[in-house]
C-alpha cells in the first residue's frame, strides 16, 4: 500500500493543480462541455479563460483543474478528477509498455574448425530462434594462433547466413572485433512470432 502512495505522489508532483498552476489565463480542454456548462450556468466551449474562473466551475462540480500541457502558449487544462486522471495515465503508460517487444538476443559461438555435424547443428538452433523472433548474433571465436585462420572464420560465418537466408536477414557482413568475427542475424518480417 505504502509503494502505491509514493507512486501516486510522485505521479501528482508531475502535474499542477488547481492553484498550483501559474498562469493567469489557460486553454479548456476535455470532453465534460455539457456539466462544465451547467455548472457554469452557460454554454461553455473548448478555448481560453481566465484560470480562477474555470477554478470556481471545478469546485462546484467537485472536480480539479489538470494542467496537461504547462509549455504551451497559454497553458492546456482539462477539468476532471485527479486521482482519476491519474489513474487513467498510469493505465495508458502501462498498456504502451506491455503492447512493445523487447528483443531477445541469442548467441551461437563457432571455432574456425567447427566440423559439419556441429554447423548444422547450431544452424538448425539459429532456424529456431529466427522464427521464435528473436535476433541471433553469431561470431566465431579465435583462440592463440587460430587468428591466422580468419578467412576461415569468415567463410563459415557466410555460410551461415546462406543457410538463413530465408528465415533471417543479416544487418551487416561479418565483421572482425578484436579476436571475435561477428555477424547479426534479424528474423524476416514473414516468420510469426511464437
Amino acid at each position: 500500500m505504502a509503494k502505491k502512495i509514493k507512486e501516486q505522489d510522485l505521479l501528482s508532483q508531475k502535474f499542477n493543480i488547481n492553484e498550483r498552476i501559474r498562469a493567469f489565463e489557460v486553454r479548456l480542454v476535455g470532453d465534460k462541455l455539457d456539466a462544465i456548462s451547467q455548472a457554469a450556468g452557460r454554454k461553455v466551449e473548448l478555448g481560453v479563460y481566465p484560470l480562477h474562473q474555470l477554478i470556481k466551475w471545478a469546485e462546484e462540480m467537485e472536480l480539479d483543474v489538470v494542467e496537461i500541457s504547462p509549455n504551451a502558449n497559454p497553458p492546456v487544462v482539462k477539468i476532471t478528477d485527479f486521482q482519476k486522471f491519474l489513474y487513467d495515465k498510469k493505465k495508458r503508460e502501462k498498456e504502451i509498455k506491455a503492447n512493445t517487444s523487447k528483443t531477445v538476443i541469442k548467441e551461437i559461438r563457432f571455432g574456425p574448425n567447427t566440423d559439419e555435424h556441429d554447423f548444422e547443428f547450431k544452424v538448425r538452433h539459429a532456424k529456431k530462434f529466427l522464427e521464435e523472433g528473436s535476433k541471433v548474433k553469431a561470431y566465431v571465436t579465435f583462440r592463440g594462433r587460430s587468428i591466422v585462420f580468419q578467412d576461415r572464420g569468415e567463410l563459415l560465418l557466410l555460410k551461415f547466413l546462406k543457410e538463413l537466408e530465408e528465415v533471417g536477414s543479416s544487418e551487416a557482413l561479418p565483421k572482425l572485433e578484436g579476436r571475435k568475427m561477428m555477424v547479426m542475424l534479424s528474423p524476416k518480417k514473414t516468420v510469426k512470432k511464437a
